[in-house]
């Protein structure tokens, strides 16, 4: 017998949704309060706006994220998390709290309080309606 176990097709697939690159940043913008394109672009420094449109559309299809046109003139877009995308937030608590204890910084990076607030991505939302408790705290 082996101890070999396959990858689950679904977590391979959950993976490779939430790590493709920008994916995760883009869902922590969302769930931080950006909406617009350009609040959510200016939440992400280095991304540029052709691979934040395809993320969108991406994070869009997969059914994490809506876009919403507004009626108004001129038109006005904001993107929300879907119930799907509010419930990947102990996911994304789960990555930060690792990467903050894992991960050296770049030594090009600042890392001020700003990039990682003590309170989880889940309860900095309370607008999403799902708002837990914080987590662990990473300093």
């Amino acid at each position: 017998m082996s101890d070999v176990h396959p990858v689950c097709a679904r977590f391979h697939t959950a993976i490779e949704l939430i790590g493709a690159k920008w994916s995760g940043a883009v869902l922590r913008a969302l769930f931080t309060g950006s909406h617009r394109f350009a609040d959510i672009r200016a939440a992400i420094p280095g991304v540029s706006d052709i691979m934040l449109t395809r993320r969108l559309r991406e994070l869009e299809d997969a059914g994490l994220v809506e876009r919403r046109v507004m009626p108004t003139s001129p038109v006005h877009v904001e993107y929300h998390l879907t119930q799907m995308g509010r419930e990947a937030g102990p996911v994304l608590d789960a990555v930060i709290g690792w990467s903050h204890k894992w991960i050296p910084l770049p030594a090009d990076a600042t890392d001020d309080a700003a990039s990682h607030p003590a309170a989880s991505v889940t309860a900095a939302s309370p607008a999403h309606g799902n708002a837990r408790p914080a987590g662990r705290e990473v300093q």
